[in-house]
C-alpha cells in the first residue's frame, strides 16, 4: 500500500491522531468519548446531521478543550437514520448550505466551551462522495470558503484533496489505522468481511506503516469501533515507540 499526497510527512512535525466523537443522540449512546479523547490530538466532532444532539456536542467539546484536543467539524448528510453512511443525491447549493450550517452550529458550541472549530472533515458517505462527485466536492469546499477558510481533512491521495488545494485551502491527507485498504489505496467497503480492524496490535502496526509512508499527516481511529479507546491508546504508544510524535496538524 503506497500513499502519496504531497502533504507534510511525519518528519515535518509528527503525525496527528484523530477519532470521530460526539456521535451519541439522545438515549442512543455510541462510543466512549470520555475514555477516547485523552489519547487523541484532534477530535472530529459530529455536527447534528448524521449524529450528535446539542447536549452531547456541548459535553464533547468541553471534554476536548479540557484534554487539549483540537476540535474539527465532522460534517455529513442530513441522515440520522442511516448514520450518514448512505449516499444522498443532494443539490450542490443545498449541500453547501447544510455544511455551512453544521460548521456554524458546532463552532458556536466549541467557543462556548473555550475552543473553536479548527478544521473540517466529511463523514461517512459524504467522505467518499466528494471524491466521486465533483459537484458535491465543490459544494463542501464552497462552504468552507464561505466560513472563512479552514484546513480540510480527507483521504490521502484523493481527488477531493487535490480540489481543496486548487481552491487555495490547506489539504491534510488522512490514513485509517482501523480500516483495511484496497491495493489502489481505497478503503475496503464496510459490507465486506475484515473491513474494520479490531485487534490493537494490528491497528497500531498499520498506524506506524501509514505514518511512515510520507503521504499521511493524520491517522483516524473510529470512535464507534469496538474498543476504540484501547485501539487509540495502543496506536499512540506504537507511534511514540517508533519515534513519531503525536501532534495536531493545526493549532487549537
Amino acid at each position: 500500500m503506497t500513499l502519496h499526497s504531497g502533504h507534510p510527512s511525519t518528519d515535518e512535525g509528527g503525525v496527528d491522531l484523530n477519532a470521530d466523537v460526539g456521535e451519541s443522540f439522545g438515549r442512543w449512546q455510541l462510543g466512549d468519548d470520555a475514555a477516547l479523547l485523552p489519547h487523541l490530538s484532534s477530535a472530529n466532532v459530529a455536527c447534528g446531521f448524521h449524529a450528535g444532539d446539542p447536549l452531547t456536542l456541548v459535553r464533547t467539546c468541553t471534554l476536548a478543550v479540557q484534554h487539549g484536543v483540537v476540535i474539527g467539524a465532522q460534517v455529513g448528510y442530513r441522515d440520522l437514520a442511516g448514520f450518514g453512511r448512505r449516499y444522498v443525491d443532494v443539490p450542490p447549493a443545498e449541500l453547501e448550505a447544510d455544511v455551512l450550517y453544521q460548521l456554524g452550529a458546532l463552532d458556536a458550541i466549541a467557543r462556548s466551551a473555550g475552543g473553536r472549530v479548527a478544521y473540517l472533515k466529511p463523514h461517512g458517505a459524504l467522505y467518499h462522495a466528494v471524491s466521486a462527485h465533483p459537484a458535491q466536492a465543490q459544494a463542501v469546499i464552497a462552504a468552507v470558503a464561505a466560513f472563512g477558510g479552514l484546513p480540510v481533512l480527507g483521504l490521502a491521495g484523493s481527488s477531493f484533496l487535490r480540489a481543496v488545494e486548487e481552491a487555495g485551502l490547506p489539504a491534510v491527507g488522512e490514513g485509517f489505522a482501523d480500516r483495511a485498504y484496497l491495493p489502489d489505496g481505497g478503503l475496503v467497503p464496510r459490507s465486506e468481511p475484515g473491513a474494520v480492524l479490531t485487534e490493537p496490535s494490528e491497528v497500531a502496526a498499520q498506524a506506524v506503516r501509514l505514518a511512515q509512508s510520507g503521504g499521511v499527516r493524520s491517522l483516524c481511529v473510529h470512535g464507534d469501533s469496538p474498543g476504540a479507546p484501547e485501539l487509540a491508546a495502543a496506536t499512540r504508544v506504537a507511534l511514540e515507540a517508533a519515534g513519531i510524535a503525536v501532534t495536531p496538524f493545526v493549532g487549537r
